[in-house]
């Protein structure tokens, strides 16, 4: 059966500040669309500053009297996550929201970043790591919501502490399930820091489903000339309204996440038909390879030290409750 129509009301966001990454294209276009619609200050950093421009121009057709602000940033170098951290904590500006959204997925043969990490585990977990670390003071000011997106694919990931950057065993899908569940584990430990050290942030989790996106298609940058098997089925479902999501809905739980009041820290949300690949977005159980706390704590502190940026710290001899 067709899916039928579905969406949210998204609260009035008039006066609140987002940031927003990975907002030029497919999933992120649309929650970015949403957030500048209801009022608020988007702030959309971007690799691709053409893609940026387009995205801003359609953004600003959508919704006329959007201010979208566009700002460099490549999540997969650290020293540009610290240059756009450095430029927003000039601005002064509270950010209120912040959307982790960006991500890269299976390039075919192992790839790094900049820094050296290996590319999906820099890009969609450690850039995002050093970008909440930079932002710190503005998303304490601002009392942030930070929604953080994984993937049903963390459902089945773990952690491969021998070999974290996959240098002696690259398999480009647990290293992309690796990649999600250090990020959920991430976002979910900084809630227990805010809640502990009174940092005012709360923190959950969003994952979109199943939904026709880039991130499956041709991705020359990723070494990917043509769109996977995959992406070709799940379009070809998507477009019959056939269990899986759209672009556009794949987003909703993202928005539910960042924007509703009673969105709590420490919670995940995604779709809610059948397997979690489509339907309306709702609260879900965390995925098991997310519910230890003890393994949230390492990942913590080994993103600190790969980093090299510093949270601030409980006091000595205070431990962190569980």
């Amino acid at each position: 059966m067709p899916r039928r129509n579905i969406d949210i009301t998204v609260p009035d966001l008039s006066g609140k500040r987002a940031v927003l990454t990975g907002g030029s294209d497919g999933i992120g276009l649309g929650i970015a669309r949403r957030l500048a619609a209801a009022g608020a200050e988007l702030v959309l950093p971007v690799r691709n500053r053409g893609k940026g421009e387009a995205a801003a121009a359609e953004i600003r057709a959508a919704a006329p009297g959007a201010v979208v602000r566009l700002h460099d940033l490549d999540l997969s170098s650290l020293e540009s996550v610290a240059g756009f951290g450095q430029t927003l904590r000039a601005e002064g500006a509270p950010v209120h929201l912040l959307v982790n959204n960006a991500g890269v997925m299976t390039p075919p043969e192992r790839q790094t970043t900049t820094d050296g990490f290996e590319l999906q585990m820099g890009t969609n977990h450690l850039g995002h790591v050093a970008l909440v670390a930079h932002l710190l003071p503005l998303l304490r000011a601002g009392r942030a919501r930070v929604t953080s997106q994984v993937s049903i694919a963390a459902a089945g990931g773990e952690i491969n502490w021998d070999d974290l950057s996959w240098e002696r065993s690259y398999d480009g899908m647990k290293a992309y399930r690796q990649s999600k569940v250090m990020f959920g584990l991430f976002g979910l430990e900084l809630d227990r820091r805010s809640r502990e050290l009174g940092w005012g942030i709360t923190s959950n989790l969003s994952h979109p489903g199943v939904a026709p996106t880039s991130l499956l298609s041709a991705r020359p940058e990723l070494q990917r000339d043509t769109d996977t098997t995959q992406v070709r089925v799940i379009r070809w479902l998507s477009a019959r309204g056939l269990v899986v999501g759209t672009p556009v809905t794949a987003g909703l739980p993202a928005l539910m996440a960042a924007t509703y009041l009673d969105s709590e820290g420490g919670r995940m949300y995604g779709p809610s038909g059948f397997q979690h690949v489509g339907g309306a977005p709702a609260e879900q159980r965390l995925y098991k390879p997310l519910r230890d706390e003890e393994e949230a704590r390492r990942v913590w502190l080994a993103s600190e030290k790969l980093t090299g940026v510093t949270f601030p710290a409980p006091e000595p001899g205070v431990r962190l409750a569980s």
